[in-house]
C-alpha cells in the first residue's frame, strides 16, 4: 500500500473529500440531535374548548394595557368590580378567624352549619322565605363557582338548558362544559329584558333541564317582578326544568325598590334554587364567598359535583359571611348612596349627550344603545382608542342582532373619575 503523502496537485482534491465528510458528519449529527416525529409531543384541547369563546374582557384588557404601556390613561368602566372597601366589622372577622388554628384545616364540604343558619336567617328576614340550613343552604366559592357546577349535575349530551341572551357568560361555558348545548332565550327591550317562555320551541323542552333567570339583570340592568317568578315557576314545573335564579344583585337597588327572591312564589322550592354572593352586597368579590338555597334535591346535586372538585370554603371566610349577614347589612345604605350619585351622573351626562335613558332601578350597570350608523364593537374600539375610555361591548354577553346593539358601562369607580370619563366620551361627537 503506497502510504506516502499526496503530492500538492493532490491536495485539493483532498481537501474537498474531507470537506463533504464535514457536511456528511455534520448533518447526520444535526438529524441526531433534532427529535423524530415520534418524539414530538402534540397537545390537544378537548373540542368543547372550541365552542367556549375567549372570556369577553381578555381581550379587551390586552388593548387596555397596551394603551397603557405606551402611558395612556385609560378609565376601566368595562368590570363590575366596586372600588368601595369590604366594611370593617367584616375585615376584623377574618383577621381573628384567620388566627385561630381550628379554622386552618379543611372545611366540611357544604358549609359550616353555623354559617348555613345565618344564610337561612338572613333570607328570612330579608325575603320572609324559611330555609332548613342543613338541606337547603349550600355554601360557594363565589357564586360562580356553583354556577359552573349545577351544569355537570343535572346536563348531559344532548340535553338542553335556557340560557339568557345577553347572559352572565358562565351560563353558556358551563352548559358546553357539561357537554350539552345552550339554548338562547333572548332578553328584547321590547319585551323589558325578560324572556318570553312562549317562544321556546316545544321539541327543544323534551331536552331542556336547566333554566337560568338573573333578576336584577347582568347586563341590561332590569328588574322582575314576584309574577314574573310566578311564571317561571309554572313553566318549569310543567316541563320538569331544574330552575335556577341568580340573585347576585339582590342588594343593588335604589328609588325605594327592593328585589325579590324567586323563593317568595309559593311551590318555588319545588323547582328551583337561588345563587346568591356576598361580592356585590357587601363589596367582597376578591373574597369568594356565596351560598345557593333551594330544592334540597337540586342541592344535593350541585353539592355531589362540589365534593369531587373543591374542598370547601375557608371557614375563615365562612365567619366573616357571618358577621357580613348578620351585623352589616343594615349599614350598607351608605354604599347605595354612593351608587345612586354615580348612576345619576352617568345617565344625566350620557342623556346630555343625545341618549335618552331612564335610570335602573337595580345593578350597577347602564345597558345603553350604541349611536346609529355603528355596531357595539366599534363602538367600544372608538371610545376605547380615541377616548381611553373602557366600556363593554353587547357582543361579550350575546350574539344576537339585537346585543350588538348595545354596550355596558360600570359604575364602580369614584365619581371624580366617572365625570372624566364622561367628558372625553361626550368630545367624541358621535
Amino acid at each position: 500500500m503506497d502510504r506516502r503523502r499526496p503530492h500538492s496537485h493532490d491536495r485539493p482534491r483532498a481537501d474537498r473529500v474531507h470537506r463533504r465528510l464535514g457536511r456528511i458528519i455534520q448533518t447526520r449529527t444535526q438529524r441526531a440531535a433534532r427529535p423524530s416525529k415520534e418524539a414530538i409531543v402534540i397537545i390537544k384541547y378537548a373540542k368543547r374548548l372550541k365552542k367556549i369563546p375567549e372570556y369577553p374582557f381578555a381581550e379587551l384588557d390586552r388593548k387596555k394595557a397596551a394603551l397603557i404601556e405606551k402611558g395612556a390613561d385609560v378609565i376601566s368602566l368595562a368590570v363590575g368590580d366596586p372600588d368601595i372597601p369590604t366594611p370593617k366589622k367584616i375585615i376584623e372577622t377574618l383577621a381573628r378567624e384567620a388566627a385561630n388554628p381550628a379554622n386552618h384545616q379543611y372545611p366540611s364540604y357544604e358549609g359550616m352549619l353555623i354559617f348555613r343558619e345565618a344564610v337561612a336567617r338572613w333570607y328570612h328576614k330579608r325575603f320572609g322565605v324559611t330555609l332548613d340550613p342543613k338541606k337547603e343552604v349550600v355554601s360557594l366559592i363565589g357564586s360562580k363557582e356553583g354556577i359552573a357546577h349545577i351544569y355537570p349535575a343535572f346536563v348531559q349530551a344532548g340535553d338542553i338548558s335556557l340560557v339568557p341572551s345577553p347572559g352572565y357568560p358562565v351560563y353558556n361555558a358551563g352548559t358546553i362544559l357539561a357537554e350539552g348545548t345552550p339554548l338562547v332565550m333572548p332578553l328584547l327591550s321590547r319585551n323589558n329584558f325578560l324572556p318570553d317562555f312562549d317562544a321556546i320551541p316545544a321539541e327543544a323542552l323534551d331536552k331542556a333541564r336547566i333554566m337560568f333567570v338573573n333578576y336584577p339583570n347582568n347586563p341590561t340592568a332590569a328588574t322582575a317582578s314576584l309574577d314574573f317568578y310566578k311564571r317561571a315557576v309554572a313553566f318549569a314545573r310543567e316541563h320538569d326544568i331544574v330552575l335556577c335564579s341568580d340573585n347576585a344583585y339582590s342588594e343593588i337597588t335604589y328609588d325605594g325598590y327592593k328585589a325579590p327572591s324567586i323563593l317568595e312564589v309559593e311551590g318555588a322550592k319545588d323547582v328551583a334554587i337561588e345563587f346568591h354572593s356576598l361580592s356585590k352586597s357587601y363589596c367582597m368579590t376578591g373574597w369568594r364567598c356565596g351560598f345557593a338555597v333551594g330544592n334540597a334535591d337540586i342541592l344535593a346535586g350541585l353539592a355531589q359535583v362540589k365534593t369531587n372538585v373543591d374542598s370547601g370554603l375557608f371557614q375563615a371566610i365562612q365567619h366573616a359571611g357571618i358577621t357580613a349577614l348578620d351585623e352589616v347589612s343594615d349599614d350598607m345604605q351608605e354604599m347605595l348612596q354612593t351608587f345612586t350619585e354615580r348612576r345619576n351622573l352617568v345617565v344625566d351626562s350620557l342623556n346630555s349627550m343625545g341618549w335618552k335613558l331612564e335610570k335602573p332601578k337595580g345593578t350597577f350597570y347602564v345597558w345603553a344603545p350604541v349611536p346609529e350608523g355603528m355596531d357595539c364593537v366599534q363602538f367600544v374600539a372608538r371610545v376605547l382608542e380615541e377616548a381611553h375610555v373602557a366600556v363593554t361591548p353587547g357582543t361579550a354577553f350575546g350574539a344576537e342582532d339585537e346585543v350588538k346593539r348595545f354596550f355596558r358601562i360600570s359604575f364602580t369607580l369614584n365619581s371624580k373619575r366617572l365625570e372624566e370619563a364622561m367628558e372625553r366620551i361626550g368630545k367624541l361627537k358621535f
